[in-house]
């Protein structure tokens, strides 16, 4: 059985993003889809209804693409159990209304019990202040957080 990956909108995005001048976005561009290519295969790949409708926002060309990149992976619905442990995550990490979809994300992967959540956003998820927290309080509301990683992390 392969591991399980929670799939953050972060990783669509740049997986299907135009070249950029910009070194760091190029970079990521080119570190997601090197992993898309030669890592993705090594585990089963999850996401959930907040990242289909996070990469049905802005342009349509882009949008399709981040769609199709989405095809071939399981979604799970945001349910009541998720929602919730979403709220609580906001709250006990003290996040902006703006941040409340990266908490449903985490929220996704703990619910269902997946092995990682793999995301470039190094803001509010892959944040070495943030981790622990999100630990513990997946803990006390009876959930195991997923190991959190950039694709270059990724095991």
């Amino acid at each position: 059985m392969k591991p399980t990956v929670y799939v953050e909108t972060t990783v669509i995005s740049y997986l299907v993003a135009r070249p950029s001048r910009d070194v760091v976005t190029a970079g990521l561009i080119l570190a997601t889809r090197d992993w898309w290519e030669h890592r993705r295969g090594h585990y089963e790949l999850f996401a959930s209804a907040t990242v289909v409708h996070e990469a049905q926002a802005r342009e349509a060309e882009m949008a399709d693409l981040r769609l199709a990149a989405l095809r071939g992976l399981g979604i799970f619905d945001v349910d009541d159990e998720t929602e919730t442990l979403g709220r609580m995550l906001k709250q006990k990490m003290n996040l902006p209304a703006r941040a409340s979809e990266d908490a449903l994300h985490v929220a996704s992967a703990a619910v269902h019990g997946l092995d990682f959540l793999v995301t470039w956003n190094c803001r509010h998820i892959n944040n070495a202040a943030i981790i622990p927290q999100l630990e513990k309080a997946c803990a006390e509301a009876g959930y195991r957080c997923p190991r959190i990683y950039t694709p270059t992390e990724l095991p």
